[in-house]
């Protein structure tokens, strides 16, 4: 079996965290799992490096302050590097990612893929318990990142990723501007500048039902005005 790295980046998400590592292993006992947070005031990371002492499979960063979902990635794509795995997956920590989808993902894992994305988008995605307008502002936001940079999945934005951690290295980590959400969108930009081959299956999507939502009116307009930063530069 192939060596595999699952990344998941927390922001006060000890509610969901202990659940979620015995899913992902219930699904692939040998994968190992890197949690970035970043200084979480629900305890998060803190219990995460308690774990992180009994269990070998367990990795845990824990940053001084908040620093965003796309730095969190960058930081996994190194750690997935240096620690020579073939196979980086990331994804949310509040089981809106589904791990019942991890194996399906991984089958998607071939010889001339270098990054399978778990799509909403393509026949047979789905998004359940979602409200009118985050759909709306999805469909929206994906529509506007091909469009303005180039790109062609249907999914520029979600973060249920699996990558070939040997076609990372083609990438100049530092060129990646964005710390937010507007990473993924971003990201797709880079891969596809150092001809990533993609493929997206589809995923079903589950809003949270513990926690709240980072994504705010803010960081959505954060969002927008990154990705269209990252398309004037590649005019």
């Amino acid at each position: 079996m192939s060596r595999l790295l699952v990344n998941v980046a927390t922001y006060n998400e000890r509610e969901n965290l202990p659940a979620l590592l015995t899913a992902i292993w219930q699904q692939r006992p040998d994968a190992d799992v890197f949690v970035v947070d970043d200084n979480s005031p629900d305890g998060t990371g803190a219990w995460c490096e308690a774990e992180m002492k009994r269990e070998s499979r367990l990795a845990c960063l824990i940053r001084p302050q908040k620093m965003g979902l796309g730095t969190a990635t960058v930081e996994a794509f190194r750690h997935a590097i240096d620690g020579d795995y073939e196979w980086l997956l990331t994804m949310d920590a509040d089981f809106s990612h589904p791990p019942r989808f991890i194996p399906q993902l991984l089958n998607e894992c071939s010889s001339d893929v270098d990054l399978v994305i778990g799509s909403r988008y393509v026949a047979g995605g789905k998004i359940t318990n979602w409200p009118w307008y985050r759909r709306l502002s999805s469909r929206l936001i994906n529509g506007y990142s091909r469009w303005w940079l180039g790109i062609s999945p249907l999914d520029c934005s979600g973060a249920f990723r699996c990558h070939r951690v040997s076609a990372l290295k083609r990438l100049d980590l530092a060129r990646i501007a964005a710390s937010g959400y507007a990473f993924y969108e971003e990201s797709l930009l880079h891969f596809a500048a150092v001809e990533f081959a993609v493929k997206e299956t589809p995923i079903e999507f589950v809003d949270r039902t513990k926690g709240q939502s980072k994504i705010g009116f803010r960081e959505a307009i954060r969002a927008v005005t990154q990705i269209t930063k990252a398309g004037w530069k590649r005019q």
